[in-house]
């Protein structure tokens, strides 16, 4: 395929040069003369392992070159990735400058094009920016449809400086965005060859995992030197204690728990959090990161009560009341928390729970219960069509051993609101309203 690279940064060159190497013939395209100049004479713009001797081969085939004209570039290709960079201003806020320039130029370039083109974005933007920016932008330059006259898909990278070239072709995945499969057949053909799974997504998806991705390497890189300080703090080995516990790979380094649902609980994680905060305290350490787990756990609870007071409606009927499937166990369970603050705000609350039972509560499973919610015994019933029928709102708290049960009992005029993010085959039919609060 003929490729144009607008950006001769980190990712453009990456890009440019490994799309070169799997036989494609690709234009660079940068307002850096300097830029240009080197790669026309086959030296790499970035210091990247393995990219010296890409760029001096492709060059000499034939198949990678630069200029600083983007109509030229366009003209003569047939797909062009946008991948200028995206920095921070000093609010926080980005900075799209450098990609509505590279738009507009594209634009204007497509106003002489005769043929279809596909336009491809690859630098991060936040969800949104396609469809709001980036698309108006082309149309209004080029006086074409996108979608009609020319091709427009989001496709982020997942690169680390230092090891690019075996990122490009080794990624964990690659994920395709547009707003229709017949955008990406040419974006397609060119990754035919890239291993690993492949994501043919909505636009704002695409942009977003790219987004979600980073998010959560800052979030372990942060919870791992927190915990080194910790363990430093305390004398204990760090290394010893990481190796155990990246071996986990059931629950620990693996997709557990990274599922959206309801807030957490139980006799664990409340405690131990609170416990190990209070106790750096002692030590006078400062972790943001793991201060911030609780009162974010607690602004999600927020947000499932919110739910049901936007409703207006006052009678609501709770599914579930231990902190998950399976188990009695109540202490700092988010359902119980959740009862407590809706019986707060004058709503009439019945609640049916297949595994708790009052009176067969001992311990201090049943002094929480006593402490927090006195007479949760009045509220509590053992069958499921009475406490469904009962409510103008149905709550789903914890995962349903049998959902077609629940569907069953619902009447047209009810609203559920499902907490736990029930798989689309398992969530209840029969008419009803239904919601979640992260999903």
């Amino acid at each position: 395929m003929n490729v144009s690279i607008l950006g001769l940064g980190y990712v453009g060159s990456v890009s440019a040069g490994c799309f070169a190497s799997m036989g494609n013939h690709v234009i660079g395209v940068d307002v850096s003369e300097a830029k240009v100049e080197m790669l026309n004479s086959g030296r790499s713009p970035i210091l990247e392992a393995g990219m010296g001797e890409i760029v001096k081969e492709q060059c000499q085939a034939g198949r990678l070159r630069a200029t600083m004209n983007t109509l030229e570039a366009v003209c003569q290709t047939d797909l062009s990735f946008v991948c200028v960079g995206t920095p921070s201003l000093h609010s926080g806020k980005l900075d799209l400058g450098h990609v509505e320039r590279a738009m507009s130029e594209i634009g204007a370039a497509l106003r002489h094009k005769k043929t279809q083109h596909t336009v491809v974005l690859r630098s991060t933007v936040l969800p949104g920016t396609t469809d709001s920016v980036v698309i108006p932008i082309l149309e209004k330059e080029s006086g074409k449809q996108a979608g009609a006259d020319f091709s427009i898909c989001y496709n982020p990278e997942f690169m680390r400086e230092g090891s690019a070239v075996g990122d490009f072709f080794n990624p964990p995945y690659t994920v395709l965005g547009a707003k229709h499969p017949d955008h990406l057949a040419q974006l397609r053909g060119l990754y035919r060859t890239v291993t690993g799974r492949v994501f043919e997504v909505e636009i704002a998806v695409a942009e977003m995992v790219k987004y979600v991705s980073n998010l959560y390497h800052a979030i372990k890189v942060g919870f791992a030197n927190e915990i080194g300080t910790l363990c430093r703090s305390f004398g204990i080995d760090t290394r010893t204690v990481t190796e155990i516990f990246t071996s986990d790979t059931k629950l620990n380094i693996s997709a557990a728990y990274l599922k959206p649902g309801f807030a957490f609980g139980g006799s664990c994680l409340p405690k131990d959090l609170r416990a190990i905060v209070h106790r750096a305290k002692e030590l006078d350490l400062s972790l943001p990161l793991l201060e911030s787990v609780m009162p974010g756990n607690a602004e999600h609870l927020t947000r499932a009560i919110d739910a049901v007071l936007h409703t207006g409606k006052k009678k609501v009927s709770v599914l579930g009341l231990s902190f998950k499937a399976g188990t009695d166990d109540l202490r700092e369970s988010p359902q119980v928390q959740l009862i407590k603050r809706l019986l707060g705000e004058g709503c009439q609350v019945q609640i049916w729970d297949e595994d708790v039972s009052i009176g067969r509560l001992a311990g201090s499973n049943r002094q929480y219960i006593e402490q927090v919610i006195p007479h949760i015994g009045s509220l509590l019933s053992t069958g499921l069509e009475t406490v469904v029928r009962c409510g103008e709102v149905v709550v789903i708290g914890t995962k349903l051993r049998n959902p077609e049960l629940l569907s069953q009992c619902l009447l047209p005029h009810q609203i559920v609101i499902d907490l736990v993010n029930l798989e689309p085959s398992m969530r209840p039919r029969g008419g009803a309203s239904y919601q979640g609060i992260c999903w």
